[in-house]
């Protein structure tokens, strides 16, 4: 049988990692998807998927993702039965990521106009016989 899900989209918040009794490292997070087709109301509606990492991934995704930044997930659906504090029984759908990629920031627009300040003492002029140029 064959579960693979691959998923890109922005983090709801960034992963939060806990630990089990056994010590295994577990993080969750929602990723929110846009779907590619207009809704009546001429809006493209938003799936929320909720994600569970494990071990190093757990560990990874917590320390380096952030709410807003774009990820690739891939990893398996899994379907979780459970009752509610008032006895109904309930399903709920997750996916159990396996890998983790970044894709960009919600920033990375700022990031890219942000100036710095050099001098142009830092840097050396090379010449074209210069035979150090490492290229």
């Amino acid at each position: 049988m064959l579960n693979c899900i691959i998923l890109q989209g922005r983090l709801k918040a960034a992963p939060e990692l806990r630990h089990t009794q056994t010590g295994t490292p577990v993080a969750t997070s929602t990723l929110a998807v846009s779907r590619n087709r207009k809704n009546p109301n001429g809006e493209y509606p938003t799936d929320w998927i909720e994600l569970v990492f494990w071990g190093k991934t757990a560990e990874h995704a917590s320390r380096w993702f952030n709410k807003g930044d774009m990820a690739v997930v891939r990893g398996r659906l899994e379907s979780r039965d459970w009752e509610d504090k008032n006895g109904n029984k309930r399903r709920s759908w997750e996916v159990q990521v396996e890998t983790i990629d970044f894709c960009g920031s919600k920033n990375e627009n700022k990031a890219a106009t942000r100036s710095y300040n050099v001098e142009s003492n830092d840097f050396t002029e090379l010449s074209e016989s210069d035979d150090d140029v490492p290229f």
